[in-house]
């Protein structure tokens, strides 16, 4: 018999699957636990016992990432794995092979993928359930579960705790505005507000399904589309790039819409004592001034260090899922 019980002419069980696909999925403690660890690896990278020695992650990225792709890199060889790297035209899925034969292919010899693709979350769960292995979300068309996670990082380090925290996001609805969303939604008494252009927020089912969570825990998710209606309080001003990585405008007049959301002194200015934060890449000029960005209130170069240590914590969470060895 193979691993797992496994005979030589049988394929996975292809019902199941396993990974960080969306923070919607997440039980709270489970997101929390992942959140303390980041903060726990930006402290002392070292602190661990090498959970990913002697596997293989492999890291599938179709899509440019600077940030997102050295972080999951670096996480797992600072994890003990050796690492196998994919770009957006290594694989035969470019000459017609289906992602359920590719994802049976990777569970017979990886142990964890990190994948940012040009399709869908369901691509990610295909993977996963026909490969047996756990698949990290590492940005999708809906969601960007792990840049969620270093978001609430960031906020729990600055902060000392999630709890209670008042952000308001300004810019595209886009798919790390979900992910924060949903994930501010699993805490006590935080306050999200997003400021999105018109025509340009954060779907109506994500948005309902981040409330009914944060009604549980005493806590807000609002989606508003003019400055009349900021937020009197504010801990963090959170912004994000006009032009999501990936992605392109029908409107070709999409910057008229976006230029009110511009986040330049004046408008940080409204909150005196908030932070600023940005997932980067930034484009000064467009959604940010230069000034807002490297100035003192800023946390954005802070929360790039803790994709690191947020890719840590979530490879080391799901270091356990891996099969015995073949």
């Amino acid at each position: 018999m193979t691993r797992a019980g496994r005979s030589l002419l049988g394929l996975p069980d292809e019902t199941r699957e396993s990974g960080v696909f969306s923070l919607a999925e997440l039980e709270s403690d489970e997101l929390d636990a992942m959140v303390g660890r980041s903060c726990a690896f930006f402290a002392d990278r070292t602190d661990h016992d090498l959970p990913l020695r002697d596997r293989i992650a492999g890291i599938l990225f179709t899509r440019t990432s600077t940030r997102t792709r050295t972080a999951f890199t670096t996480a797992a060889l600072r994890l003990g794995a050796q690492v196998i790297t994919y770009g957006p035209h290594d694989l035969q899925l470019e000459t017609g092979e289906s992602l359920e034969d590719t994802g049976r292919v990777f569970g017979r010899m990886l142990d964890v993928l990190v994948a940012r693709t040009a399709g869908p979350v369901a691509h990610l769960r295909t993977l996963s359930r026909h490969g047996g292995l756990p698949v990290v979300n590492a940005m999708g068309q809906e969601e960007h579960p792990t840049q969620g996670i270093c978001d609430l990082a960031t906020l729990s380090l600055y902060f000392g705790a999630v709890d209670g925290v008042k952000v308001l996001y300004v810019g595209e609805g886009n798919n790390s505005a979900v992910a924060l969303a949903h994930g501010l939604a699993h805490y006590t008494g935080t306050e999200l507000t997003l400021l999105t252009p018109a025509g340009y927020g954060v779907p109506e089912a994500e948005l309902a399904a981040a409330r009914a969570r944060a009604a549980g825990n005493k806590s807000s998710v609002r989606q508003v589309h003019t400055l009349d209606e900021l937020p009197e309080a504010a801990d963090v001003v959170y912004t994000t790039r006009w032009q999501t990585t990936g992605t392109s405008k029908p409107d070709a007049r999409w910057r008229e819409a976006f230029r009110p959301f511009h986040v330049d002194r004046a408008f940080l200015g409204r909150w005196p004592d908030a932070v600023l934060m940005h997932d980067l890449p930034a484009h000064r000029g467009d959604e940010i001034s230069g000034e807002v960005l490297e100035g003192a209130r800023s946390l954005a170069w802070t929360q790039a260090e803790m994709k690191l240590t947020s890719a840590m914590a979530v490879l080391e969470a799901l270091a356990p899922a891996r099969r015995e060895p073949r």
